[in-house]
């Protein structure tokens, strides 16, 4: 496994009287996709939440190549070169496609080859350009909220259920331009329900139940072993 470009130690977030996430321990290596997989519940979006500061962390350690994240505040965290898609996609309804993409870029305006980039991994938002945010369909919506992240080069990306409700047509454009992502040495780490996505773009995995991280190892491994898949999420790839 390659070098870590984050790593979480023994994280503890409470919500509230809520005790979400109990000593969460997760290497992401770097250049690699790490998908997070687990039931509902378990605390996935609350790990990525956390990692952004929108949660605060009770107790463990957060490190960036190093950085320990602690001191660092929510509003610095994405200029230290993380990239966001949130699960509710955050966009900017009264905004234009473009607006949206402009307020992603953090040194200065848009490079026009990576605009054609994205055009060519999310076509309509070439077509949906000038249009406002608040009228493309949810699958739009979500490809805008991909690319957003993606409008520049980031150490880390962090992508919370991109496929989730989606057209397979869609699934399929968003797959791609991952993929795509993936082959230009990105370091990512994903929540997905989806186990056949999670396949087709995971090297590694990592299994979230009841606030912590059960087992972590090669995707191709989870992939390969149905009985395993079945301990871990009571579900199979094979089946999704």
């Amino acid at each position: 496994m390659s070098e870590p470009i984050l790593q979480l130690d023994g994280v503890v977030t409470d919500i509230g009287r809520y005790h979400i996430l109990k000593g969460v321990t997760l290497d992401v290596p770097r250049g690699q996709v790490t998908m997070l997989l687990g039931r509902n519940g378990v605390g996935k979006t609350t790990t990525l939440r956390t990692i952004m500061g929108l949660w605060r962390a009770k107790a463990g350690r957060i490190l960036l190549e190093g950085q320990d994240m602690a001191p660092v505040p929510v509003s610095s965290r994405a200029a230290l070169g993380i990239g966001f898609v949130p699960e509710d996609m955050g966009i900017f309804s009264d905004l234009t496609v473009e607006e949206n993409m402009i307020l992603a870029t953090r040194s200065g305006p848009l490079d026009p080859a990576r605009r054609d980039w994205l055009f060519a991994a999310f076509p309509p938002l070439r077509t949906f350009w000038r249009s406002e945010a608040g009228n493309l369909s949810g699958g739009q919506k979500q490809m805008l909220s991909i690319a957003r992240a993606m409008a520049e080069e980031r150490r880390l990306y962090l992508i919370d259920e991109p496929t989730k409700g989606l057209a397979p047509a869609i699934v399929s454009t968003m797959v791609g331009a991952l993929r795509e992502l993936k082959a230009q040495g990105a370091s990512i780490l994903m929540v997905e329900q989806n186990l056949s996505v999670a396949r087709a773009l995971g090297d590694r995995a990592a299994v979230m139940d009841d606030g912590a991280v059960v087992w972590a190892g090669a995707m191709a491994e989870l992939s390969a072993d149905p009985a395993l898949q079945e301990r871990l999420m009571g579900l199979s790839v094979e089946a999704h």
